[in-house]
């Protein structure tokens, strides 16, 4: 029989217990308006919300926003943090998506507040290391004979990197409904008997899998490119590419082959176009300096004028000289502009490269040396 002196002690404690964790916990609205105000000097509410996070990737989020400057007490910052948790945190969302809770086709719940966490590039699906190792494990007892150890694919089943599904699926909220329908798994259990939790852990584990893939993963080794023909591709190099009209292998192109990785050199040769909007140096690391487009434009009465683009549109042009001068016209008839890209003749080389010219020129290329 329960010592009545006893049950009255512990229920004062339960009491206490539970007036203290409800003092403990900051109103929402407060919560709120603490980081509009901390947090709303420089981001929009769409744009620091748009991820659901961990408590622990708020909390690092947090510590950066710091670092770079945001203005805030102890208080207001613990606020901040549990307002995140609490109503963008990604086992809430994660839940409400299992839960069927999501929009239209699946997509996660809204959560409060009124701002969406649908799927798309603004709200890309944050692996949890540690969930995608548990994942892992359901992977190897359920799903690795079929699609691989990848998820890359076998004969016996598709590759799920690949797959429109995963790319969609945010936190299971695509991967689960699917599940639950009923797919075949290796140990011949019902795919519906698996739990939210691992169905959100397969779901990490898989877009480890798809980032490890897109981001060229070191799990995934270069294996040899050098699988052409070097004299044809001499010969094309001196022939049907007219490679040789602006390139030497004395010259420009000595001991290429020696100075890069095949891979490498492969990029380089294909693309050496920087990126768009990005000077420096070209595709892969210490590539060849970059080369810049000029204009020439060549006024109704002057002499001809060279420089890079500043403005060039349909109705202006400016261009900066050789010893840093400005030069703007408006576009009229009169006015003769000609570009000059560097890069031209491998833009239509791209469109007209076999499979077989391209490795063929590599096999050449290094064995320049």
């Amino acid at each position: 029989m329960t010592n009545p002196k006893m049950l009255t002690r512990l229920l004062a404690a339960v009491s206490f217990t539970a007036a203290t964790v409800s003092a403990q916990q900051p109103d929402m609205a407060a919560s709120k308006a603490t980081f509009d105000k901390v947090c709303g000097t420089c981001h929009t509410p769409e744009s620091a919300l748009s991820t659901p996070r961990t408590k622990a990737q708020w909390e690092e989020s947090i510590d950066k926003m710091v670092q770079l400057g945001a203005k805030g007490t102890d208080d207001e910052f613990a606020a901040i943090l549990n307002f995140l948790v609490s109503q963008y945190g990604r086992d809430a969302v994660t839940d409400a998506a299992l839960a069927g809770r999501g929009g239209r086709g699946g997509a996660p719940a809204r959560p409060a507040g009124g701002i969406a966490a649908s799927a798309g590039a603004e709200d890309k699906h944050v692996v949890d290391a540690a969930a995608a190792d548990r994942g892992r494990k359901v992977w190897a007892a359920e799903c690795i004979n079929c699609h691989g150890t990848y998820a890359r694919g076998t004969d016996n089943g598709p590759s799920l990197v690949r797959a429109d599904l995963v790319a969609r699926d945010r936190y299971g909220n695509q991967l689960g409904p699917f599940l639950r329908k009923g797919h075949p798994m290796q140990s011949g259990s019902a795919s519906a008997n698996l739990t939210a939790a691992q169905i959100s852990e397969l779901s990490h584990f898989l877009h480890q899998r798809l980032y490890d893939t897109l981001r060229g993963s070191p799990i995934f080794i270069v294996h040899d490119v050098v699988t052409g023909d070097a004299k044809a591709g001499a010969a094309y190099f001196n022939g049907a590419g007219k490679c040789n009209t602006c390139h030497s292998p004395t010259g420009d192109l000595a001991g290429v082959g020696r100075k890069y990785e095949a891979a490498t050199l492969q990029a380089i040769f294909l693309n050496p176009r920087p990126p768009a909007g990005r000077g420096g140096r070209g595709p892969g690391v210490g590539g060849p300096v970059a080369k810049p487009v000029t204009l020439t434009v060549t006024p109704p009465s002057g002499t001809p004028i060279t420089g890079v683009v500043v403005i060039f549109d349909d109705f202006d042009v400016a261009i900066r000289d050789a010893s840093g001068e400005y030069h703007a016209w408006k576009r009229t008839r009169d006015l003769k502009v000609v570009k000059n890209d560097p890069y031209a003749a491998h833009d239509e080389l791209i469109q007209q490269y076999t499979d077989k010219n391209m490795h063929d020129i590599l096999a050449y290329l290094v064995t320049l040396k």
